[in-house]
């Protein structure tokens, strides 16, 4: 709980945050189901206790590694993600993107995509924190392609929200089916239409 996290001592919050990379990282190699309490636990080289005095059960932990993966996606997109206001700054973030995939040889997806597919059906609460991360991602390129309209380099009929949504719709889409094929193609191709539908907004 936030709360109970403010309290923590400064070798409790390393330990919690330990656990929660682990977790994180076990989840998004073997999905939430495949990841056990126990599997957690040795990765982290945690004691049952210590593990259950910051976590009251799997569902806690699964909530805060949604808050974790979606932080560390937004992070990773940093500088740029902030500073979307341009075409060139689009470009260059589709660039960053590709690349980062590129590093992972394609595989995983999006950490906070493949959440969502796991879990948006069968845990509400987790869905709900799944739509604001996602919509903490598109408010980020919300934010630069309103720049853009108020500068006048987009028309002023133009919809940042709407645009918006179709950028990072085309994203989700693209990295699915760049991990599925193991090739950067189809995230190219995704972003690369978006880009090329946010153009055709231009003044």
């Amino acid at each position: 709980m936030p709360g109970d996290e403010i309290r923590l001592t400064a070798k409790g919050r390393a330990t919690r945050a330990r656990i929660v990379q682990a977790a994180s990282v076990l989840m998004f190699e073997r999905g939430v189901a495949g990841t056990s309490t126990e599997d957690v636990r040795e990765s982290a080289g945690v004691s049952n206790s210590q593990l259950y005095h910051y976590f009251s059960d799997k569902n806690e932990l699964v909530r805060a590694v949604i808050a974790h993966q979606t932080q560390q996606v937004l992070d990773a997109q940093q500088p740029l993600l902030g500073q979307l206001d341009s075409f060139e700054a689009l470009e260059s973030w589709r660039d960053l993107l590709i690349g980062l995939q590129r590093q992972r040889d394609c595989r995983g997806g999006c950490p906070i995509g493949s959440l969502a597919s796991e879990l948006a059906d069968s845990d509400e609460d987790a869905r709900k924190l799944l739509v604001t991360g996602f919509a903490r991602w598109e408010s980020a390129i919300r934010d630069g392609l309103a720049s853009m309209r108020d500068r006048g380099e987009l028309r002023p009929d133009a919809d940042p929200d709407h645009l918006a949504l179709v950028v990072l719709t085309a994203l989700q889409g693209g990295l699915l089916l760049t991990e599925t094929r193991r090739d950067v193609a189809p995230l190219h191709a995704g972003l690369n239409a978006a880009i090329a539908y946010v153009r055709s907004h231009a003044t």
